[in-house]
């Protein structure tokens, strides 16, 4: 890129120091010091002027936004792994090519997935909320604040991808049975490593599995893939716990089963329609049903900061005339 003219890149949150600094020196890039997330005005206005647009999973650019993208708009190098809040399709009619930063974020996703799954059965939010609120306690007793053991209880994990292998290693070494329903089977050698049990049907998994964890990615076909059928075929003494996306279960039947205890309790980082949570979670939440964070699975500085360069080195290769290596195709069909 030496003697090159430096491309528009406007950047809509505010990313890691480091990251930011890195895309100073390499192109023309917009940063937002704020941190204020975009109105539909200043998408607009930035998809007109930009070269490079470099959304977050707070950014929903759908078809309508894209088609008035202006002419000089070339690439949408997406900060983040999933792709659900960009029109893949609509981009690629309108010639604008889209990245994502894939197989960052596993680890650390799988780090919070396996806390959470802790966290539940084992009350914890809840043994730390009596310091909070009262700053003392009565002492121990044999009977008080009584959770469950997760050693030697099933784990059944929806979507045996990179993450819900990464869980799996983790559970097994907490003594958890691992099962998985996955679209494919995974290797011989992955479920022999990790003694896993493949079903081809989810339904029937449920039905069997003490924990749920929920780590396939949002598309059309996941939506609402546990569904208030499925969720009513779980065990009453089942947990679930989800840090992919929100959509995949239906909220609205998971409040009712945890508010009348045909489930015992769920660890969720991800809403249906967040950043709005619904009131009737954060109740749950206070009878201790229920252990609630704000979308944090992916929120540590070493990861944000392999996004950036991921994003870094997207651009820089559309800028060199060759394909991105992480760009996203649009659906077939």
């Amino acid at each position: 890129m030496v003697g090159m003219k430096k491309p528009l890149v406007v950047i809509t949150r505010k990313l890691p120091d480091p990251v930011e600094t890195r895309m100073r020196e390499l192109f023309d890039a917009r940063l937002n010091v704020d941190d204020q997330p975009m109105t539909q005005a200043e998408l607009v206005a930035a998809m007109r002027e930009a070269e490079v647009l470099v959304p977050t999973v707070t950014d929903r650019i759908d078809a309508a936004l894209i088609e008035q993208a202006g002419p000089a708009l070339k690439l949408i190098a997406n900060y983040g792994n999933g792709v659900d809040n960009i029109d893949v399709a609509a981009a690629a009619r309108k010639g604008i090519a889209v990245t994502n930063t894939p197989n960052v974020l596993n680890e650390d996703t799988a780090d919070m997935t396996m806390a959470l799954i802790l966290a539940v059965p084992r009350r914890l939010t809840e043994g730390a909320a009596i310091f909070r609120t009262s700053g003392k306690w009565a002492g121990w007793s044999p009977t008080w604040m009584l959770g469950h053991r997760i050693h030697g209880k099933r784990l059944g994990i929806v979507g045996m991808g990179r993450i819900g292998a990464a869980v799996a290693r983790r559970a097994k070494a907490f003594g958890l049975a691992i099962h998985y329903h996955n679209r494919h089977r995974a290797a011989p050698a992955v479920e022999e490593g990790l003694e896993a049990t493949w079903w081809e049907s989810l339904d029937q998994m449920l039905a069997r599995v003490d924990i749920v964890s929920v780590n396939c990615p949002s598309t059309p076909a996941t939506f609402h893939l546990l569904s208030a059928r499925r969720l009513a075929l779980m065990q009453p003494t089942a947990y679930i716990v989800n840090t992919a996306r929100g959509g995949i279960i239906d909220e609205n039947a998971l409040i009712a089963m945890l508010d009348d205890g045909r489930l015992a309790g769920a660890g969720l980082d991800v809403f249906e329609h967040e950043p709005a949570v619904d009131k009737r979670l954060l109740k749950l939440a206070e009878r201790g049903k229920v252990v609630l964070l704000p979308h944090m699975g992916s929120a540590t500085i070493e990861g944000r900061i392999d996004m950036g360069e991921k994003v870094i080195i997207n651009i820089r290769t559309w800028c060199d005339g060759h394909k991105p290596p992480d760009r996203v195709l649009p659906p077939r069909g």
